[in-house]
């Protein structure tokens, strides 16, 4: 190999590094313009199968992959959010998605003066710019967009440039041309090498890069096109391997709907190419690859769509086993629904943070209760619960905090780092309730252990509290599920009325003291408990104020 063989060997592998970063950067800057926008989906994605489709196409023209789609899929599946029939139309969906970018590649067919690879160093520069130099982040991201996009054809630009003076070397020529005569030999190609970089959407631009030289002919290009839909399925595959058997079915079903679309498609060409040899051995141009792939997805989309629930069931013949048992500790189900797979988009991942620090709010206020229970009816199963339960909301708040961590160094805009901010603070306040349940656990374990009983004046202003201390905390808790300020303005009334209960409790006791009406022992849990109960509300308070730096 001559030093201008490794040269160029150096500019292909460059300018596949820079086609890959390229579109990595431009599907940051999209998913950051798009933000909260994307939210919606989820909703959508519970709704009908058509639906699920048009969501499953829009996510991977932003996130530039299906792959990273069909993964999310799986996690979504692992971690409950969504059953295998919807995963099937968003699976059929993540295939029409990824043709964007083959469309994006193909433009460089146009005229010198308008395809994009000539502006490419201009956009690239202007979103330098926009990204050094402009203060709005919504600027940033629209640079961000514009450099990655610019990267995206400059690199397809050195690839095509590497590539040109060996177009008519006869290796190519007759590698092709073996490839298009062995449609298995091309469809194992285009899996082997999609399934390597992991990328259908990168494996077709090599391609059809290929292809702008003039080195690719019909018969190669369609069964390896074929071969590339196939291999972009391993990844799901081996993201589903530590998962559940539901989440395991639906990375499979990806695999069913790829391959039964291939085996239809390359049966229908390997019948045209043996009657149109000429056909068959004339160059392909990438924009006919984008046309056939776009029309291999569409319509492997019409034809399996009406049998959906025929690929479910047979994702269930082919991975078998009983249905899970429900774990009897919510932390073990945690685990599965704070899935890494969903991380491939932080909107979602910020979703599914949301419902999981409600799930932690909900098992707090649950505790609060017992709490009360505990303390006044000197319930010992209560003490035993209010324990239990405290050590499962320590759990989630290190569970919870190290996907938040996680999240907080994803790609997002102002809006979702100040979402996240606040929930890590938010999911610590709700622990430290959590702690303080059990200190009042602690107090009704003591007085049951040496039988003590409030008096009845003190016991009745103290479930009074107590009461008062439930509705500031779930006001709070209700603000941070809905974001409606309405519950701020709730919980803030009832905090104003639990400071001053504490204050007026504390007096009255010392009055009873001072007349001898109460026991020097139990009045030190009681003051004990009314200190409690006031830190409760404080962090409730913390909680609903977060949800105002919010809006």
């Amino acid at each position: 190999m001559s030093m201008n063989d490794i040269e160029m060997l150096f500019k292909f592998a460059g300018g596949l590094g820079l086609f890959l970063y390229g579109m990595n950067i431009m599907a940051d800057g999209l998913q950051k313009a798009a933000g909260n926008k994307m939210k919606s989906l989820l909703g959508i994605l519970t709704g009908n199968r058509f639906l699920a489709v048009l969501v499953g196409a829009l996510v991977t023209a932003i996130i530039q992959s299906s792959s990273a789609t069909t993964v999310m899929v799986v996690g979504f599946v692992n971690a409950g959010l969504m059953d295998l029939t919807q995963a099937v139309g968003v699976i059929m969906g993540a295939n029409i998605g990824t043709t964007i970018t083959a469309w994006l590649v193909s433009m460089n067919e146009l005229g010198d003066i308008l395809k994009p690879e000539f502006y490419a160093p201009v956009l690239v520069c202007i979103g330098a710019f926009l990204i050094l130099f402009s203060t709005k982040n919504r600027k940033k991201q629209v640079g961000e967009i514009l450099v990655g996009f610019g990267a995206l054809f400059i690199g397809l630009s050195f690839m095509s440039g590497a590539i040109t003076p060996y177009r008519d070397a006869p290796v190519f020529a007759n590698a092709f041309m073996i490839l298009g005569k062995n449609p298995i030999l091309g469809i194992l190609t285009g899996a082997v090498v999609t399934a390597i970089i992991q990328s259908s959407s990168a494996s077709v631009g090599i391609l059809q890069t290929l292809a702008l030289n003039g080195m690719v002919n019909w018969g190669s290009a369609i069964f390896i096109t074929l071969g590339q839909n196939i291999g972009t399925c391993i990844t799901a595959l081996l993201s589903g391997a530590g998962a559940h058997r539901t989440a395991k079915r639906a990375a499979v079903i990806h695999f069913l709907f790829n391959v039964i679309g291939t085996l239809i498609f390359g049966t229908v060409m390997f019948l045209i190419f043996a009657f149109n040899k000429e056909l068959a051995n004339a160059h392909i141009n990438s924009v006919q690859i984008s046309v056939f792939h776009t029309i291999f997805n569409i319509t492997n989309t019409i034809v399996l769509f009406p049998f959906a629930n025929y690929l479910v069931k047979l994702s269930g013949v082919l991975v078998r086993g009983e249905e899970e048992e429900e774990e009897a500790n919510p932390l073990d189900s945690l685990k599965n629904r704070l899935d890494r797979r969903i991380l491939e988009s932080p909107t979602f991942a910020i979703e599914t943070a949301e419902k999981e620090v409600a799930n932690m709010g909900s098992i707090a206020l649950k505790n609060i209760e017992r709490a009360k229970k505990a303390l006044l009816e000197n319930d010992s199963l209560s003490v035993e619960k209010v324990v239990k339960w405290e050590q499962i909301i320590n759990g989630y708040e290190e569970q919870l905090t190290a996907y938040l961590a996680e999240i907080s160094n994803l790609s997002l805009n102002d809006k979702q780092h100040i979402k996240v901010k606040n929930m890590l603070y938010t999911i610590s306040d709700m622990e430290r309730v959590g702690d303080h349940c059990e200190n009042l656990s602690e107090l009704a374990a003591a007085k049951i252990e040496k039988n003590l009983e409030f008096s009845p004046i003190a016991a009745q202003d103290l479930e009074e509290m107590m009461d008062k201390v439930l509705a500031s905390y779930e006001a709070a808790l209700m603000a941070r599920i809905t974001g409606d300020v309405h519950y701020v303005d709730e919980e803030t009334a009832y905090e104003n009325i639990v400071d001053d209960m504490e204050k007026q409790l504390r007096e009255k006791h010392f009055v009873r003291l001072a007349k001898n009406e109460c026991n020097a022992t139990i009045g030190v849990y009681y003051i004990d408990a009314i200190s409690n109960l006031e830190r409760i509300s404080d962090h409730a308070d913390n909680i609903a104020h977060y949800v105002v730096d919010e809006v």
